[in-house]
């Protein structure tokens, strides 16, 4: 008896030290691996940040021991979201600021600027600064008028910025410290004037001339914003955000708070379209750690749907005689794309308008001259005239979508294109017969940073309450499988890093989301229930749902 007792000891010892040492374990779950043949697995093995193995339950028990084993509770689990297309700075920044965001009329705009200037201790040389409105969204749909706020603030700069970025409303000592006067033009931009007077409503590079005399903001500020923005990430399931517009103070700002641990999201920059950037970088190349990566540059073609800043090949219908504008001259961005050909950056441009769009598709055609693997995208690419359509798939030019941005602009979107121009405007399935694949993005703090927002706005072509019956423009929808690759693999293709995240494979950073229902499986009027349990980076936990812990 004392014999079989060591022998099955020593078998069990032989058993524990036969098996490979991990740091995680997490098992009991339905994972979605997203690789390439879709497969799923139970259990999920974790060693220096990175997957070591997925299996079943058995194969992963069996094989490996970890200090920490966790039981998923049968609860699923996807490589973490990724955001191709965000303003995380921007966003991180605005949360400190006044929220604009769901306003319904311009009283509440200036209710909301009232309450937080009231907690605020303002000194002399403070603005006051938001973003959020949205006319669109108001009984009264036209653009508002800056008299209330310069009765309100006579001698404080106020600066409230459209939802789009695209558009923003001054007050006078802000038109002031600008320099700004009734009857000045400049390309690219609309400064709004009736009856010979400023309205303090700003269009597109206008606004940059208010922004300019912005105070800057402290290491410390921007630290906290950046922390406050990483965190409501995380808790929405995002490992990865690609942040479209940086300057090179705020990327070696982002790397050094990254360096000592203070900043956990990972960050893929695109870097603004600005000499102190090329200057810069270009001799350097593209700059990679583990949790940041500079590797191309963002352009402005044209203006927002919104603000009518788009640039469209025929009129608005909403207001007759006016086709928006591009930002730069067309050699301007000819000059860029020739430029960086030459280096290994990837270049994005947003463009909305169909006119925008052809000329960038034009532009990006004569230097990749046919297949390539540049991945050069377009950003938002929203309204596309089907006679250029194929320029995506011949030069391989990959359009980076935000699917929230239909059912946002679902509403009025027609009034300013008509019933035929509507028909080409976010075509999402159009654009992912292109090229096979379609990173999907948010542009928050322009749209919600939620990835299940763009999962339902993508599949359904609906927005939460499920208005309209039956989708917005169905024919275009994705399919779940196609949303949540969108979401992860391809997003993360799009930002040059499918190698190391986007799906979950051995070898892969271990990023990934618990979700508490399945993603594939739950009926889209279930889908916004869906909750976050726990979001981990490279193995880490940086979220857990509070009744979960």
């Amino acid at each position: 008896m004392q014999r079989l007792s060591f022998c099955l000891l020593a078998i069990l010892c032989w058993s524990c030290n036969t098996r490979k040492q991990a740091d995680l374990i997490i098992h009991h779950a339905v994972i979605y691996t997203v690789n390439q043949q879709f497969s799923q697995a139970q259990a999920i093995a974790v060693k220096d940040g990175k997957i070591l193995a997925l299996g079943s339950d058995s194969e992963i028990l069996d094989q490996y021991t970890a200090r920490r084993v966790e039981d998923a509770g049968g609860h699923f689990i996807y490589p973490g979201f990724i955001d191709a297309h965000a303003h995380f700075l921007g966003y991180s920044i605005s949360l400190q600021q006044v929220n604009l965001a769901g306003t319904q009329s311009w009283d509440e705009v200036i209710r909301r600027v009232q309450s937080f200037t009231a907690t605020q201790q303002l000194q002399a040389a403070d603005w006051i600064l938001g973003r959020g409105w949205d006319q669109n969204d108001w009984e009264d749909k036209s653009f508002p008028d800056k008299s209330r706020l310069d009765s309100l603030f006579p001698h404080t700069p106020v600066l409230l910025g459209r939802i789009d970025g695209h558009a923003a409303i001054a007050n006078q000592a802000a038109l002031d410290a600008a320099g700004i006067k009734a009857g000045q033009t400049l390309t690219g931009g609309e400064i709004e004037v009736k009856k010979g007077r400023l309205t303090g409503i700003l269009v597109d590079n206008a606004v940059r001339l208010v922004q300019e005399k912005v105070p800057p903001h402290s290491a410390a500020f921007l630290q906290k914003a950046l922390q406050s923005g990483a965190a409501n990430c995380f808790a929405a399931g995002l490992t990865t955000v690609a942040d479209c517009g940086l300057m090179k103070d705020e990327v070696l700002l982002i790397d050094s708070l990254q360096q000592q641990q203070q900043l956990k999201m990972r960050i893929y920059a695109l870097l603004s379209d600005s000499s102190v950037n090329y200057d810069y970088y270009l001799p350097k190349g593209p700059y990679r750690t583990d949790r940041l990566h500079v590797g191309g540059f963002k352009c402005y073609a044209d203006g927002a749907l919104g603000s009518r800043g788009a640039c469209l090949l025929q009129d608005y219908t909403d207001r007759p005689g006016w086709k928006g504008f591009l930002l730069r001259d067309s050699s301007y961005f000819a000059a860029r794309a020739a430029q960086l050909i030459n280096t290994k950056f990837q270049l994005c441009t947003h463009a909305i308008g169909d006119s925008s769009n052809r000329e960038i598709l034009r532009i990006y055609a004569s230097v990749l001259k046919g297949k390539n693997d540049r991945r050069w995208r377009i950003e938002h690419a929203q309204v596309v005239n089907p006679a250029d359509m194929n320029l995506f798939g011949e030069y391989n030019i990959i359009p980076s979508v935000q699917p929230t941005h239909a059912t946002s602009d679902m509403y009025w979107a027609g009034a300013r294109l008509g019933t035929d121009r509507i028909k080409h405007a976010y075509p999402y399935q159009e654009l992912l017969k292109q090229n096979g694949w379609l990173p999907l993005g948010t542009d928050f703090p322009v749209e919600d940073i939620s990835p299940l927002k763009t999962f339902l706005a993508a599949v359904a072509r609906t927005d939460t309450s499920g208005y309209p019956a039956g989708g917005f423009q169905p024919e275009n929808a994705l399919s779940r499988k196609e949303a949540l690759q969108g979401m992860t693999i391809w997003a993360a293709r799009g930002c040059l890093e499918e190698k190391s995240r986007g799906s979950l494979e051995p070898g892969k950073l271990a990023d990934l989301v618990i979700l508490d229902q399945d993603l594939l499986q739950v009926p889209m009027q279930e889908l916004m229930r869906t909750r976050v349990l726990a979001t981990y980076s490279g193995g880490e936990q940086v979220y857990q749902a509070a009744d979960t812990k």
